[in-house]
């Protein structure tokens, strides 16, 4: 987070939703993975007992791959678990990074079962003697095991685009390779009893590369979001458009964006009015990050930082002196006039690369329009000589 602590007073504010426990969100996902890690259990255990019995080597490693589906149901639920603990001392922004590492980890998965399958298609359409010549136990089988997995991937997909889980949607495609993986087997089964046997090996290297490619996108995504590319250029531009018609934000810049388990993080600086008190300008960061909470169902977490001028190519206060030290010079300077104890309060402003000061005088304390008006010219021009001093303004009260 980009910070100016000598040059205006700003406003950092943390919305710690980032990796926040949501037992709504880990319940959905643990519920549908657990269902899904049963179902393949049981269907690792038919399709390899039946693949024995029918001679299907097919079956066979369709089960071995509906058993990678059930390591990756594991991978899963550890992940979901853990990437929705708090935050913590050790883990200020959260966990949730676990689920987008397991998403790299999955996406990865299914890019080596797609390269597997066709490897080992072109292997079988190469030597004619692997060609697979099942009995018709083993087609029933793998209709089964096709309308099975189909189901699991439809209900994991519904889940995982109500929750927004890229882990759950990679898990959900894992199921959907599985469903095209068994239809290929009762493809390639179907047609073994009318004599086509290469029919398997051809669809399977056309499913091989589309498995492949899900994986890698998966995979590329993950790793993407693990080096914190931005969001979408279409999001970004949503954002500046609900922050630009925040009321007393005048303009915006250095908006910074990423993500983390599927949702936004964003932080972003706000111009506003140089006078306004700190209060004010920390309510109008406060309605730009609910404003975008409200708005834009993407985002997660917003910082806002509060600038009384643009300071994104430049910083013309950089080098000025604190309040403390500026203090002192302005004493220093006023104290021949004898005016410390008309003095209410100091305010100073930091702007364009000199000191703005106001000055606040009861009335109470002069004796006449004369006298404020001596007492205005006077001291204006004795605080025009202090060093980085600009804009000189009294207010009696």
């Amino acid at each position: 987070m980009h910070s100016h602590s000598h040059q205006h007073d700003h406003d950092h504010h943390r919305h710690r939703q980032i990796g926040g426990s949501d037992d709504s969100r880990y319940r959905e996902t643990r519920n549908v993975t657990l269902m899904a890690a049963c179902s393949n259990l049981f269907l690792t255990a038919a399709q390899i007992i039946i693949g024995v019995v029918s001679h299907s080597q097919a079956l066979i490693a369709d089960g071995i791959h509906t058993l990678s589906d059930f390591v990756a149901d594991i991978i899963v639920l550890i992940a979901a678990r853990y990437a929705n603990n708090a935050a913590d001392a050790d883990h200020p922004y959260g966990h949730a990074r676990i689920e987008t590492l397991a998403t790299l980890v999955l996406g990865a998965f299914l890019a080596a079962i797609g390269v597997g399958i066709g490897v080992d298609s072109i292997t079988r359409l190469l030597d004619p003697t692997k060609m697979l010549m099942p009995e018709k136990l083993a087609l029933v089988a793998s209709f089964i095991t096709l309308i099975a997995k189909e189901a699991m991937y439809q209900y994991t997909m519904v889940i995982a685009r109500k929750l927004n889980s890229d882990m759950l949607k990679a898990n959900a495609w894992h199921h959907r390779s599985d469903a095209i993986s068994s239809l290929i087997v009762f493809g390639a089964i179907a047609g073994s009893q009318f004599g086509i046997p290469h029919l398997d090996a051809i669809a399977a290297i056309v499913v091989g590369v589309m498995i492949g490619r899900m994986g890698w996108i998966l995979a590329r995504d993950s790793l993407s979001e693990l080096i914190d590319t931005g969001l979408q250029p279409h999001q970004v531009d949503e954002i500046k458009l609900v922050i630009s018609r925040v009321e007393g934000v005048e303009a915006l810049h250095m908006l910074r964006s990423r993500k983390m388990a599927g949702k936004g993080v964003v932080d972003v600086h706000l111009l506003v009015n140089a006078k306004l008190s700190v209060s004010e300008g920390h309510q109008i960061g406060e309605s730009v990050r609910e404003t975008l909470h409200d708005q834009l169902d993407f985002i997660d977490d917003v910082t806002v930082h509060i600038d009384p001028e643009d300071d994104e190519n430049s910083r013309p206060c950089h080098d000025l002196p604190c309040r403390s030290a500026v203090l002192k010079q302005l004493w220093q300077a006023w104290e021949v006039l004898g005016v410390k104890k008309d003095i209410d309060r100091v305010v100073l402003h930091y702007l364009n690369g000199s000191i703005h000061v106001e000055l606040y005088v009861p009335l109470q304390n002069l004796e006449n329009i004369s006298s404020v008006q001596l007492f205005s010219d006077t001291i204006s021009a004795r605080t025009r000589e202090v060093a980085n001093i600009g804009e000189v303004q009294l207010f009696f009260f």
